[in-house]
């Protein structure tokens, strides 16, 4: 069936306001325009979309029907005007960055940067902290460090201080940080982390024995699986802490850095470097401090 395009339009207007005045006053047409726009498709549908109230409009069941059908149709036909309309040619951006950052924070935001930066075609990829831009090719990293990789420009992102975080069953053995001595506890490849942990509580350490991880994401893992007790960036797992597949069971944290948008000193930045850049500092700064 083909319904004209005017007809359409004042039908949401109108829908929105209940109210031909204000819609006509929306579409810069008259009163007239709009009303005589509605009856010639009520007239092509064979249903009537309003009942006429002495102060104002009511829609019927149609159209309640129609109504959010058209809204969507017309804001994806805004959306896609939105991109055509940006005159600057698409690029493309690659960027690695640290799969825990990637997951826990990049992943959940993704569509906002996409909606902000329609022109940047995104190559993603992850790597754990081992990275050579040069030889990779890519534009930026996203590292987690101090921040002083030579001959890098380095922008301060998160900072991600490190807690225990352990299955819900494992967290309700654990009332002081001693206790922990008779648990499992989960190692990254950064030797001294759980030392200087325990050397911030005022607890001796115990000693530590069994299987050691490059990847936080495979620590976390086997915490929420009940494998032991792991020290995380808690800031990063927020979604298992909303989940209840992990517990922080002790507030004592263990700053050892943060992630850091790095790139090239030599590399001229890119109107998507700039617009990546950009959209992540500022994300970045405006994230709330605790998970939730």
């Amino acid at each position: 069936m083909h319904l004209p395009l005017n007809a359409l339009r004042a039908f949401e207007a109108a829908a929105r306001h209940l109210n031909l005045t204000r819609a006509a006053e929306e579409l810069h047409v008259t009163q007239t325009a709009v009303s005589q726009h509605i009856r010639n498709l009520e007239q092509r549908l064979g249903r009537p979309l309003f009942r006429r109230l002495p102060r104002g409009l009511a829609l019927t069941d149609e159209g309640q029907s129609l109504l959010p059908v058209v809204a969507e149709s017309f804001s994806r036909v805004g959306a896609a005007l939105a991109q055509l309309g940006d005159a600057r040619p698409r690029e493309v951006l690659t960027v690695g960055a640290v799969a825990t950052f990637t997951v826990g924070w990049l992943l959940p935001r993704l569509r906002q940067f996409q909606e902000a930066c329609p022109f940047v075609d995104l190559r993603l990829q992850t790597h754990n902290n081992r990275v050579d831009l040069a030889a990779e090719g890519l534009d930026f990293a996203v590292r987690f460090g101090d921040g002083a990789w030579h001959g890098t420009r380095a922008d301060a992102l998160l900072q991600a201080p490190l807690s225990p975080m352990c299955a819900p069953a494992t967290a309700a053995r654990l009332r002081v940080p001693a206790d922990l001595a008779r648990e499992t506890l989960l190692r990254s490849y950064r030797a001294d982390e759980w030392t200087d942990w325990f050397a911030a509580t005022g607890t001796a350490c115990p000693v530590l024995r069994g299987t050691v991880f490059d990847s936080s994401l495979a620590l976390a893992e086997a915490a929420a699986q009940g494998a032991g007790v792991a020290l995380l960036p808690v800031r990063l797992f927020s979604r298992e802490l909303q989940q209840g597949r992990l517990v922080q069971p002790f507030a004592q944290e263990l700053a050892r850095g943060a992630y850091w948008l790095t790139s090239l000193k030599s590399r001229r930045p890119t109107a998507a470097m700039k617009a990546f850049r950009e959209w992540l500092v500022t994300a970045c700064a405006t994230a709330p401090q605790r998970p939730f």
